[in-house]
């Protein structure tokens, strides 16, 4: 492909020629950018030049800053060019790469973020870690101005310095990442320890952990949820719900398209970061779905068939997959797309909704809040709640089945106008992980909440995924965009692809997802498994050397980190199978990360919601019956409704040979489970016993309860 001119007279970088969206961006820059290739390192090593690496993704705010500041600036890009050989990496396409600096930029500064900026050897080794740097210095802080010829005349005139530096960090970055020494096995007491941690550091007043920023942390809420079922302990539950509750409440929530925005800059989840990721949305309908499933509050169910409505609206793509995000800011303004002034909605509304709607959302002549540089007020209104819609409606006069109406009809009104605002930008790559993570929640949506268009979409994505995302030799592969699938896929890719074919088989009970997410855990122990020190590397074993390191990855951040979705996985598949080894897989894991755990329990919420599996009394249910009986579908109408985290759910149906063919194979014990009297008949089984086998489906709900005690 030859570089080309754009309108506007700018050449074209070699980032042309790639499928990210991030990297297109950057595609016409005057910084003379690589992606991330052999050829790119041959360069530095024959020219003598260092590595200036950047990593960002396509809806990071201040990946947008620094690109306008310094990587669109002829002056800066000069003094790249000349110092450095300039490499771009999306993190959402290639987190490999990503979850290593940034392991780097936390032992080396204690914090990271992105845009994350790394200087380093042609060999890959870092030397000089930061994350957004400015052009110019200030308050003591140096800028691009500054570092880039400090790091050349270093590279020129006292290399030893900059070498000495990237081995020590190297060194200790093995030290205290790669080798960490395992611990002793997790038990139940820690999670008791852990919940008092997260009691400790909860927010009364508005929900969830800590202080602001605030991130949404639904694998915490899901280990809460398991916490109380197991215990009983009502703070749990009332933890997750206040959290819940206040997130759908402050402006982190879409009020007018739905969905819910990255994170919130203050405490009280009213100033968003206003991008959307599809993993957010993916974790937020599970945590919501399942408080539904324990509290049978609708107010957690209306949220979840709200989020939904978002991602099948605005994120789907046509091929039955869904794309990643959509970015923050549109016409060069962060959250432009999503703000109201007062003059706007009463144009838009009639007086009365106009009054409601400034009421409950809390709307200002002068606009509701200030931007980050703390100026003045704009008139720009971030819609929120304070006060919940049954107190809102008790002072309006109304009822609360009129003012949702009220709402809803102005919301409806509002969110056609907004569509003919300028959209933010979308990115439009197919990632196969995030797409897991939504295939299971669609799944547990479309079971819990009995909704046939949320299973439909879940099969749709699952089928693309399993038919487009293969390479010749049948291995999973990590990117789909403009009908290519490329990049080998990591740790996460089949962690979390797993994760939705399992609840996509306990939703639909077409053994056929049963069956690949068998094959997906078994091509992963055998690629990705470490033989000696335990646990799953990101990459697999057939990735070659491309990375200095080949690196680990325990720490739950945004989403669950892929060892501790395995061993949630693993043990739900030993149960499945009735492979005891499997067990040991995961005690494994839990000693690999148990001295970090115990340290941060809050960096492990996900281990914590399978280590409640295991303490949990896990059972396993079989129903025996024609899929379509009546009688069958009140036994699994019945589970589905139910909140019982720690049990999986197998269905021999009779009336299909085949799959029941395939049911043997894969889960031998069910193989002599057979009709009792003619009629459909479920068997619970427990620590490898199952009780008698019972036509009752309160026998069966009693059975099960009895596994608390």
């Amino acid at each position: 492909m030859s570089l080309q001119v754009n309108d506007s007279n700018k050449r074209p970088n070699r980032l042309i020629r790639e499928k990210s969206p991030y990297l297109l961006q950057h595609a016409y820059n005057p910084v003379d950018w690589w992606p991330w290739c052999d050829e790119a390192f041959e360069t530095a090593r024959r020219e003598d030049k260092p590595i200036f690496l950047s990593i960002g993704y396509s809806t990071c705010h201040w990946c947008h800053v620094m690109e306008k500041e310094s990587f669109e600036d002829h002056e800066i890009a000069k003094l790249m060019n000349e110092t450095f050989i300039n490499i771009k990496v999306d993190r959402e396409e290639r987190p490999d790469i990503d979850h290593l600096y940034m392991s780097v930029a936390l032992v080396v500064n204690g914090h990271g973020g992105w845009p994350l900026t790394i200087m380093m050897t042609p060999d890959k080794k870092p030397f000089f870690v930061a994350t957004y740097i400015p052009r110019e210095g200030y308050f003591g802080n140096a800028g691009m101005v500054d570092i880039i010829p400090r790091i050349r005349q270093l590279w020129l005139e006292d290399r030893k310095t900059l070498l000495q530096a990237a081995d020590n960090i190297l060194q200790h970055l093995v030290t205290t990442l790669i080798n960490t020494p395992s611990g002793t096995s997790l038990r139940e007491n820690d999670l008791d320890e852990a919940f008092s941690a997260f009691s400790e550091v909860f927010d009364e007043e508005h929900g969830s952990f800590g202080k602001a920023p605030k991130f949404p942390s639904p694998h915490t809420l899901m280990f809460l949820l398991r916490y109380w079922y197991r215990t009983g302990n009502s703070r749990a539950l009332y933890m997750v719900e206040k959290t819940l509750r206040e997130m759908r409440m402050g402006g982190i929530f879409d009020h007018v398209g739905f969905g819910f925005h990255r994170y919130s800059t203050d405490r009280r989840w009213m100033v968003p970061h206003f991008e959307k990721m599809l993993y957010d949305q993916a974790l937020l309908v599970m945590a919501y779905v399942e408080a539904y499933q324990a509290t049978k509050n609708e107010m957690h169910a209306r949220a979840a068939r709200e989020v939904l409505t978002y991602v099948l609206r605005d994120l789907a793509s046509p091929e039955g997959a869904f794309y990643s995000a959509e970015d923050a800011d549109s016409e060069g303004i962060e959250g432009k797309f999503y703000v109201w002034t007062e003059k706007e909605i009463r144009t838009v509304l009639s007086e009365k909704e106009a009054e409601i709607l400034i009421k409950v959302f809390n709307v200002k002549e002068e606009g509701n809040y200030q931007d980050e540089a703390t100026g003045p007020r704009t008139g720009g209104n971030i819609l929120y709640q304070k006060n919940s819609l049954n107190e809102i409606a008790v002072d309006l006069g109304m009822t609360l089945d009129e003012l949702m109406s009220t709402i809803e009809s102005a919301r409806s009104k509002l969110f056609k106008v907004r569509k003919q605002r300028v959209h933010p930008f979308k990115d439009d790559k197919i990632l196969t992980d995030w797409n897991g993570l939504m295939i299971a929640a669609l799944a547990k949506a479309g079971r819990i909440l009995d909704e046939e268009k949320y299973i439909k979409a879940a099969e749709q994505c699952a089928d693309f995924i399993l038919t487009k995302m293969f390479d010749s030799k049948g291995r999973l592969l990590h990117r789909y965009k403009d009908d290519e699938a490329e990049i080998l896929g990591f740790l996460d890719d089949h962690i979390f692809l797993t994760w939705g074919l399992l609840e996509l088989y306990e939703t639909t009970f077409n053994v056929f997802y049963l069956k690949k997410a068998l094959d997906l855990t078994n091509h992963l122990l055998e690629h990705f498994w470490d033989e000696e020190s335990g646990g799953f590397y990101f990459t697999a074993d057939y990735c070659g050397d491309d990375l200095v390191v080949r690196k680990k990855e325990f720490f739950d951040g945004a989403i669950p980190a892929g060892n501790s979705v395995a061993m949630y996985n693993l043990l739900r598949i030993s149960h499945v199978t009735g492979n005891d080894n499997l067990k040991t897989l995961v005690n494994i894991i839990g000693r690999a990360i148990s001295p970090l755990l115990r340290r941060s329990p809050s960096s492990f919420s996900f281990a914590l919601a399978a280590l409640e599996f295991v303490f949990g009394s896990p059972s396993e249910v079989v129903i025996v019956g024609a899929c379509q009986d009546p009688w069958t579908r009140e036994m699994i109408k019945m589970l589905d409704a139910t909140f019982i985290p720690n049990k999986i759910v197998l269905l021999k149906p009779i009336d299909d040979e085949k799959s029941v063919e395939v049911l043997n194979e894969v889960a031998p014990f069910v193989k002599n489970m057979q009709l009792r009297d003619g009629l459909p008949t479920v068997y619970v089984c427990r620590n490898h016993h199952c009780n008698l086998p019972t036509t009752s489906v309160s026998q069966m709900m009693k059975l099960l309860e009895a596994g608390k005690d």
